[in-house]
C-alpha cells in the first residue's frame, strides 16, 4: 500500500489540530510596547540567542511569517530563516556577536552590532551594522532589516575573547569598547 503521505501521493494534506493546540499563543517576552529596559532587554535576549549559533532556536524568535533583508538576501518566514542562519555560520566560524540598543518606539527596536568572525581560512572580520526590528504583540519579531559592512581584521586586533556561546555578563560592549 502507497503511503499516503510520501512525495509520490501528491500534496500533503494538513493534520487536524486538537483544540487546545488551536488555542496555543506564541508569546516572547518581553513584549511591546516597549520601556527602555524591556527594549535592551529584547536586544540581549537576541544577542544571546545569535550567539547559541543554533538557527532553530534562533528562529523561534520570529513570527512564523517573518520578513527578512540581510544585507541583499531576503528570507520569509522560519524555514527559510533556519536555512539563512544555517548557511551564515557554516561560513562565519566562531562567530561572537554584540548588540546595543539604538532607539525604540513602540513596537519597533533599532539595534547598532558588531561581530567578530573568520573564514575557512583563518581570515579574521569584524562585521559592523544597524538593524530595525518590529515585534507583533506576542514580542516575536515580524520584520527584521539588516545593513551590514565587513572590515578584515589580523587575529591580534580582534576584541572578542570570550568561549563560544553567551557573552559573559561582564565582558564590555560595543559602546565600552570604543565600536
Amino acid at each position: 500500500m502507497t503511503n499516503p503521505t510520501s512525495a509520490t501521493a501528491g500534496p500533503k494534506s494538513k493534520p487536524a489540530v486538537s483544540p487546545q493546540a488551536a488555542d496555543i499563543v506564541e508569546v516572547r517576552q518581553p513584549v511591546p510596547p516597549f520601556t527602555r529596559e524591556t527594549a535592551a532587554l529584547k536586544v540581549r535576549l537576541a544577542e544571546d540567542g545569535w550567539n547559541s549559533r543554533d538557527p532553530e532556536k534562533v528562529s523561534l524568535a520570529y513570527s512564523p511569517d517573518s520578513q527578512w533583508r540581510n544585507r541583499a538576501e531576503f528570507a520569509n518566514g522560519r524555514r527559510e530563516i533556519v536555512a539563512f542562519l544555517t548557511r551564515k555560520w557554516q561560513r562565519e566560524l566562531d562567530y561572537r556577536l554584540i548588540k546595543e540598543l539604538w532607539a525604540f518606539d513602540g513596537n519597533r527596536i533599532a539595534v547598532r552590532f558588531a561581530y567578530e568572525w573568520h573564514d575557512d581560512s583563518g581570515n579574521w572580520f569584524r562585521s559592523y551594522g544597524n538593524e530595525n526590528w518590529e515585534f507583533d504583540q506576542n514580542g516575536l519579531m515580524e520584520r527584521r532589516f539588516a545593513c551590514i559592512n565587513d572590515l578584515p581584521i589580523k587575529e591580534p586586533d580582534r576584541k572578542y575573547h570570550w568561549p563560544l556561546g553567551r557573552r559573559p555578563d561582564a565582558h564590555p560592549g560595543l559602546s565600552d569598547l570604543g565600536l
